[in-house]
């Protein structure tokens, strides 16, 4: 009986099915693979989990060369992606799903990691320039434009100008950047949330740090 009851609360506490047109989409940066799971480069997927966590559905679909999740947001359809392509090919993936779904840049959210920023640090900015991040760039070049929004999740910077990049971006954070970078996640998928309300402003104002 347990059973049956436990059956019917994950059924009535299922999100509703997404209906009418994709009108967002929320791409997260990073790495398919376990092995780079909590990792710094991988917190664009950490949050794109969250979201999916939060919303009560599953981002286990292939398409557009990602794995592929779908929720309402505030009457808002909303596409959530995990690139299954390399970090800095991110770009092919966006823009397959972007002209599928007929959404402009503007409506494309990309959520990142930035080693430029402490790990108590997050950004959210509406356009601007890739900051030497190869997802970013890559979306750029192949959207030709810089008009989206993105969401940097600070990873901290490297401990000495001679550590390596690659290896700092695969390494798991633990401590107190582990503790910030997790609440950086969670509020990244707020800030999300309120981009897709309209509310853009009130979201920088919120978790601009």
């Amino acid at each position: 009986m347990s059973d049956i009851f436990s059956l019917f609360q994950k059924i009535s506490s299922s999100s509703p099915a997404p209906t009418g047109q994709v009108e967002f989409i929320v791409l997260g940066i990073g790495n398919i693979g376990a092995k780079y799971d909590g990792t710094r480069h991988n917190v664009g997927f950490d949050s794109v989990n969250y979201a999916a966590k939060s919303l009560n559905f599953k981002v286990d679909k292939i398409k557009y060369k990602s794995q592929c999740g779908e929720a309402m947001i505030d009457g808002h359809r909303v596409l959530f992606m995990k690139p299954g392509t390399y970090v800095n090919l991110s770009g092919q993936a966006a823009v397959e799903a972007m002209n599928f779904h007929k959404v402009p840049p503007e409506k494309l959210i990309v959520v990142c990691d930035d080693v430029a920023l402490d790990t108590d640090r997050l950004r959210i900015r509406l356009k601007g320039s890739h900051g030497g991040h190869n997802g970013l760039k890559n979306i750029i070049q192949l959207l030709g434009s810089d008009n989206f929004p993105r969401i940097k999740i600070g990873v901290g910077k490297k401990p000495h100008p001679d550590y390596d990049l690659a290896d700092w971006v695969l390494s798991t954070p633990r401590g107190v950047d582990k503790e910030n970078i997790e609440k950086s996640v969670e509020d990244s998928f707020k800030a999300v949330s309120l981009i897709v309300k309209g509310e853009t402003q009130k979201a920088m104002n919120l978790y601009n740090r």
